[in-house]
């Protein structure tokens, strides 16, 4: 009788045991299937040295000696540790009237070489940006648009953008375009006209969003 009783015990204890063990996997399941997705994010520039960075702003355009770049500037960065920082004098060194830079991939790749990413799938790309007093002309943001024998896939753009002394986020909507390739993944430009003193400005956070 003894024996008959401890394996009954012994037979209710691993049928509770399979019961809570079955609820927890539910529970469990349920929860993965109401928590959300990681948000997917492509960076061009988030941080100096950041190996999340994909691109590099090799492509200077224009009046090209009006420009510096300093991509670890530690003075109010949007987020991080560091931001970019770029000054044109609008001096008109090259006697072009105004500046650009492309973030390319590879460096100085102007649809030379095979290079670039394929991004689609993303629905955006976004920014932060804001001037050193507020005021500064950013005549066109554009991603995309080199050319050459490996050209990229599309390209749009947005501006003039008109920035403030505090960051703000600004975005180019990327949906229905062919993003299957894109060496020229983010490209600024400025003209003398519009910044006759010539600026300086800060960007961070530059990155492509689904």
């Amino acid at each position: 009788m003894k024996k008959i009783l401890a394996t009954a015990l012994v037979m209710v204890c691993a049928a509770a045991c399979a019961i809570a063990q079955d609820q927890g996997a539910s529970a469990s399941a349920a929860t993965a299937a109401t928590a959300p997705s990681a948000k997917k994010e492509f960076n061009v520039f988030t941080e100096k040295y950041d190996l999340k960075n994909h691109y590099i702003p090799s492509g200077w355009m224009g009046d090209y000696g009006d420009i510096t770049v300093d991509d670890g500037c530690a003075t109010t960065p949007h987020s991080g540790k560091t931001c970019l920082k770029i000054a044109y004098s609008a001096k008109g060194s090259q006697g072009a009237g105004w500046m650009g830079i492309y973030w390319q991939n590879p460096a100085n790749n102007w649809g030379t070489q095979m290079g670039g990413y394929d991004l689609k799938g993303y629905k955006k790309l976004s920014f932060w940006a804001r001037g050193d007093k507020g005021g500064e002309t950013i005549s066109e943001v554009k991603i995309g648009g080199i050319n050459g024998n490996y050209p990229d896939s599309d390209s749009t753009s947005m501006g003039p953008v008109t920035l403030t002394k505090d960051w703000k986020q600004y975005t180019i909507d990327l949906k229905g375009m062919d993003l299957s390739y894109v060496s020229g993944g983010f490209m600024l430009s400025a003209s003398s006209k519009d910044n006759p003193d010539g600026f300086v400005i800060y960007l961070d956070d530059v990155k492509y969003e689904e």
